[in-house]
């Protein structure tokens, strides 16, 4: 056997593991492929639709992620979303200064809380030869439940319709499937809408939220031309986090992420994350995805604008084949005016 020839012969076996393999373990248990976050504190709403204007601010959001940098075929993941909070028309003055303690004031009959947020998503995730490229409009619903440290508690609900092409892009293949029985029983391209759900409950000291996926298992399915059933597996998203003030400018955030599918226990991620935070302006943190990986993270805000990144340092095999993973977030948060002041801080 040749030098070439051998190169070659190893070629097609990698192949087979980075690109078929996945692909008969996804078709063979109809398991459900998530987009993956490493930032999912900067935009909770990217996987809990409760989260939809939970702050007040209209925020438009972009999030590239490059998993295993310098691996052929590797994943990478491209999101933009927009969020914002209906509110009800105040009677506050539009004036570029604010004064709290005349906002608090005031009678609270000339403002009320909007209790309705609206959100859109896009995303474009590709995980070896699966690419799933879709659209999510989300409602959510919020009940203010008193007070901590002078701001409103909030319980939310959201409803998330989300549909999205699932396809299987076998043109970089090598290897010959022609007769594989799982690639060639399964259409290529599919066309599945569903439902996602979340709750959460945040106050100024700590957050619980609750989510899931594929509501109806991806039951209604189009551009199907196998005839074959299939069933998505649904996700489900367990996150909490609480704020320890250190000292007036300075806060400690430590939070959790669970996440799980119909599979329960046997198939689960925790992430354990902890930021410093210096007002609002500078943020550093560190975070553990179990079995995976160890996660820097970094941002800053200027004006309205919010920059963060994150370097993943992989712990399995896979590091001495990549650079590691790289998230970047950039967030813009228009809203802050009297307006805004009004209605959180007065019911």
């Amino acid at each position: 056997m040749s030098e070439l020839t051998f190169l070659r012969y190893l070629r097609y076996l990698r192949n087979i593991f980075l690109y078929i393999f996945p692909a008969f373990i996804f078709l063979n248990s109809e398991a459900q492929q998530v987009p993956m976050y490493s930032q999912y504190i900067m935009n909770g709403f990217l996987i809990n639709p409760s989260l939809a204007g939970h702050d007040g601010y209209t925020t438009v959001n972009l999030t590239v992620r490059e998993q295993w940098v310098g691996m052929e075929g590797s994943p990478n993941t491209y999101a933009a979303s927009f969020q914002t909070r209906l509110l009800k028309d105040s009677f506050v003055p539009r004036s570029p200064s604010i004064n709290p303690l005349s906002i608090r004031l005031r009678t609270p009959s000339a403002s009320k809380l909007g209790k309705v947020g609206l959100g859109g998503y896009v995303f474009n995730d590709n995980n070896g030869i699966m690419r799933r490229t879709g659209i999510q409009a989300a409602y959510s619903y919020h009940i203010a439940m008193g007070q901590t440290d002078g701001l409103p508690n909030n319980l939310a609900f959201g409803l998330a319709f989300t549909a999205y092409q699932y396809a299987i892009n076998t043109d970089g293949l090598i290897f010959s499937y022609d007769d594989d029985p799982y690639l060639n029983s399964y259409s290529k391209s599919v066309f599945i809408p569903d439902f996602n759900f979340g709750t959460s409950y945040t106050t100024a000291r700590y957050y619980l939220g609750f989510a899931m996926t594929n509501l109806f298992r991806g039951s209604l399915l189009f551009a199907s031309n196998t005839g074959n059933k299939r069933v998505e597996q649904g996700n489900f998203y367990l996150t909490g986090g609480v704020k320890f003030q250190l000292a007036r400018n300075w806060a400690l955030e430590p939070s959790a992420f669970f996440k799980t599918t119909d599979m329960l226990l046997k198939a689960y991620q925790i992430n354990l994350s902890t930021r410093i935070r210096y007002k609002d302006d500078y943020w550093v943190g560190l975070s553990l995805r179990t079995n995976d990986a160890l996660i820097l993270m970094t941002g800053l805000r200027y004006d309205k604008f919010y920059f963060a990144y994150s370097f993943d340092y992989t712990l399995t095999d896979i590091r001495k084949q990549s650079f590691g993973t790289h998230e970047l977030t950039l967030a813009v948060k228009f809203g802050e005016n009297p307006r805004r002041h009004l209605w959180i801080n007065a019911y």
